[in-house]
This record gives structure tokens, C-alpha cells and sequence, in this order.
């Protein structure tokens, strides 16, 4: 697909599989300040290597120079409907371009090619506002990024003293703090995380999509897991990028909250990654008035409004993916009965239609 050049920008569909296409694309987002792990060409392809969704990657150029970029993954469910989302899965990854003309482009090629794939919705995760018929939306979620500080006694001080005291707790226990990539890792981490969202009542990511994560960031991407008494308790599957640290996917059993396995989780990563050279951690995003917000405040963080923008056809509704959603109250109830061996083979099916 190419757009009509306009000022001399044109923009056009790249290859995923030409590794001198997305070496190039990977190189330029690198240098741009608002870029984000999202916006990585391999964003892309884990996704759709990992939950079946297609991949689409559209580029601004002008006079072969490149001014933007839009990451999207063709979502199709049975259940959610159809959309094109900037990005697959992922909490960011809205347009990024170095000048209005780009962005406003790629914005109109996007839509275009929603419309080409029947997708009647188009959800884009960050960036500015495109100019048309687009609805924005700050007033769902919060991101929450900080400095690390420069060392471990530092990092407790920087938090406040009510979390403090309770990291401080979790020393007490005798945790064990694993970090890798292994096929062992992975597999403590899915187990942990799989009971942590069945228990919130939603349904877990096909292990396929993590796999394909680690896989395509290599060491831009690990594990962190905490063991009690060698079982796997707590753990998250973080990104690396441009300085800072995303705990991404992450959660823990029931016990963990006894153990304070969590917050000893957390404090863990941010020494990993201070000892990386990162010197940010980006807790990611949640929704306002909920339980992980709250908990990212006690540590500190100050949460920081993240404006979306969705495209709809006309006359069509936009999906309604929220779990939180009153539309969902009676299935989340019910997926938290489940038991764990029934989720676990019900639950990717069903999210990888999320996107």
C-alpha cells in the first residue's frame, strides 16, 4: 500500500520479514524520545507469531528519510469483533513522527486501511490527536514512570514509608529471586501468572505470546521469579528499552500477598535494572480507581493521564474490551471459580481476540 506523497511525504507498508527494512525502522525509533518497546518491529511480529493476529507496519518517508511510523496488529475475535489497534497488545504505540504532516498521514493511511479490512474500529494508544473523526479519551488510565535511584538504600528511601516498611518485610522471609530466560523460567512464570489472572476473573495469554516475546527482544526482555520454599510465587516478564525498565507481565498466586512476595518483586527489579543501566522504571499503566493504581502510588510513583483515540465507522459501536465493564460483571465472577486447568485451556482462545 502506498499513500499519495503530499509536501513530498509519502507513506507505504513495510516488510516485517526484510531485516534491513526493520533494522533501519528500529534504528530511527530508537533516536525518538516518545518511542516506546511498542513501537519496536518485533512488537509486531511476536504478536502475530504468538496470538495468530496480523501484522501491518506503515512508515512516513520523504526524500527516503524517514519522518513516522505506525505499528498496527489486525485484531479479529468472535467474540470482541474486529479492530485495528496501534498496538497489538501493548499499552502504548501510537504514532510516532516527527512532524504533523507525517502524523496526520499516517493517521489518514491507518484508516484507510482499516476500512480495506473491514476492521470498523481503530484504536490508537498514545501520540497526538489526529485530525478527523477521532474521540480521545484521558480519563481511563494512568502511566507511572520515575527515576531509579543510585542504589539499593537509596531505592527504599525514594519509597514511601508505609511500602517501605513492607519491602522491608519481605526480606524477612527468605525469598528467592531467579532471573532468566530459560524454558524454566518461562514456565514458572506463565504458572504464576496464569493463576494471578484467573483469579482477577480474565483469561490468560497463550504462553505463545510470551515465548514470542523473549524470543524476538532477546536480552531487551527477561524474567524475574520469586520462590518460596522453591515454589514460584511472584513473578513478571520485563522490557528493557532506551534506559528504562517495564515490568510487563506480572503477577502472583494467592499466597504471595502473605509473603510480600510482590513488593520484595518489584524492589528486586529495580536493583536488575539499575545494574542493566537503566536508570527509569516505567510500572505501566492502570486503570484509574482500582487496586493497582492505588498500589502504585504507595510506592511513590505519581500517575500521569494516558490519552487514547479510537476511530469508528458510522454506525458502528466500538469494542468493549474492558473487563472492568459492568457488560462483564457475571462472566468475570464466574472465570474466578474456574478451576486453574479449565482456565488455562479456555483462557487463550478467547485472549487473543483482546488485542
Amino acid at each position: 500500500m502506498n499513500a499519495p506523497a503530499s509536501l513530498g511525504i509519502g507513506v507505504r507498508l513495510i516488510a516485517l520479514d526484510d531485516p534491513r527494512e526493520t533494522a533501519r525502522v528500529d534504528a530511527w525509533l530508537r533516536e525518538q524520545g516518545e518511542a516506546t518497546p511498542f513501537h519496536l518491529t518485533a512488537w509486531s511480529r511476536a504478536v502475530a507469531e504468538g496470538c495468530r493476529q496480523r501484522a501491518h507496519y506503515l512508515v512516513a518517508e520523504k526524500g527516503g528519510a524517514l519522518r513516522g511510523l505506525l505499528p498496527l496488529t489486525e485484531i479479529r475475535s468472535p467474540l470482541f469483533g474486529r479492530a485495528l489497534v496501534s498496538a497489538g497488545f501493548a499499552v502504548g504505540g501510537g504514532i510516532l513522527a516527527s512532524d504533523a504532516r507525517a502524523a496526520e498521514l499516517l493517521a489518514r493511511s491507518g484508516w484507510d486501511l482499516a476500512r480495506r479490512l473491514n476492521c470498523p474500529t481503530m484504536e490508537l494508544r498514545g501520540g497526538s490527536l489526529p485530525p478527523g473523526e477521532w474521540h480521545g479519551d484521558d480519563s481511563v488510565y494512568a502511566g507511572f514512570v520515575r527515576p531509579l535511584a543510585i542504589d539499593d538504600d537509596a531505592e527504599l528511601l525514594a519509597i514511601p514509608r508505609k511500602q517501605r516498611a513492607e519491602v522491608r518485610r519481605a526480606f524477612d522471609f527468605g525469598l528467592e529471586v531467579r532471573i532468566g530466560r530459560s524454558v524454566a523460567d518461562r514456565a514458572a512464570h506463565h504458572a504464576v501468572y496464569a493463576e494471578s489472572v484467573r483469579n482477577l476473573g480474565t483469561p490468560v495469554f497463550p504462553r505463545s505470546l510470551f515465548d514470542a516475546v523473549l524470543d524476538r527482544f532477546g536480552e531487551e526482555a527477561d524474567i524475574l521469579t520469586v520462590f518460596h520454599q522453591r515454589r514460584p510465587i511472584a513473578s513478571v516478564l520485563s522490557l528493557y528499552f532506551n534506559g528504562s525498565v517495564m515490568p510487563y507481565w506480572g503477577g502472583g498466586v494467592a499466597e504471595a500477598r502473605r509473603w510480600r512476595a510482590n513488593d520484595l518483586m518489584y524492589f528486586a527489579l529495580m536493583s536488575h535494572a539499575r545494574a542493566r543501566g537503566c536508570d527509569r522504571f516505567d510500572f505501566g499503566r492502570s486503570k484509574l480507581g482500582t487496586g493497582a493504581f492505588a498500589f502504585k502510588k504507595n510506592w511513590g510513583f505519581a500517575p500521569t493521564p494516558l490519552r487514547y483515540y479510537t476511530r469508528t465507522a458510522a454506525g458502528a459501536e466500538p469494542r468493549q474490551i474492558d473487563p472492568l465493564s459492568p457488560k462483564y460483571r457475571l462472566q468475570v465472577a464466574a472465570w474466578r471459580k474456574l478451576p486453574l486447568w479449565i482456565a488455562n485451556r479456555l483462557g487463550p482462545p478467547i485472549a487473543r481476540g483482546l488485542g
